[in-house]
């Protein structure tokens, strides 16, 4: 396989796989509490476990059941509620004294932006680890390139999503609204699709 056609299949990979995260870091982004290198961290870090897990499948043969990927949906879930919980209080504190780079930052943060990657890999995993599977050692640390330069690319696409002059300010009025029903529904979305309630059913 060429170089060039190596890096289409990453890219196509990538981008068909992380659609969604976009809309998921908007809303990490538009969060007040969330200084945005939190969410590069987080979106890194998530990204980064899912693709050494995938190559650990491939690499080993493994076949990581999609019920056991759908208990992720959890996290998204948590998260989403959390937000919800805590909406008045967020919107008594949108007053001009507090600025986004006024948010505390810390590893809560950047973990919280990262299970909510990983939750939302099941998709990832499941086409990477067939993908890694037919390719070299070198070529999977080739596509592990594209992916940090294409997760760097969609950080600042959703961050100029937010920063941008004629459409940020609605997103940041309303993220914080939108991003915990975002999040639930993401939660439930990757627990539906994954199978995960039959599987427990049968279990219990």
């Amino acid at each position: 396989m060429s170089h060039f056609a190596l890096l289409l299949l990453a890219v196509v990979l990538f981008t068909s796989t992380n659609v969604d995260d976009l809309v998921v870091l908007v809303g990490f982004f538009a969060d007040r509490r969330f200084h945005a290198r939190d969410v590069v961290a987080g979106q890194y870090a998530g990204l980064a476990i899912l693709f050494v897990v995938s190559a650990a499948g491939a690499l080993l043969s493994l076949v990581i059941p999609n019920a056991y990927l759908g208990l992720l949906g959890i996290f998204p879930i948590l998260i989403g509620i959390r937000k919800l919980v805590t909406l008045r209080r967020e919107l008594v504190a949108t007053d001009q004294s507090t600025s986004l780079h006024g948010a505390p930052r810390g590893y809560g943060n950047i973990a919280a932006v990262g299970l909510v990657t990983i939750a939302n890999g099941g998709d990832n995993i499941g086409v990477y680890v067939p993908s890694f599977a037919v390719h070299s050692g070198s070529q999977i640390a080739f596509i592990a390139l594209v992916f940090v330069a294409m997760t760097a690319l969609w950080c600042m696409v959703a961050h100029r999503m937010v920063r941008h002059p004629r459409f940020g300010a609605p997103f940041r009025r309303y993220a914080h609204i939108f991003a915990p029903v975002v999040l639930i529904g993401l939660g439930i979305l990757i627990i539906h699709k994954a199978g995960t309630i039959a599987w427990l059913l049968r279990r219990w």
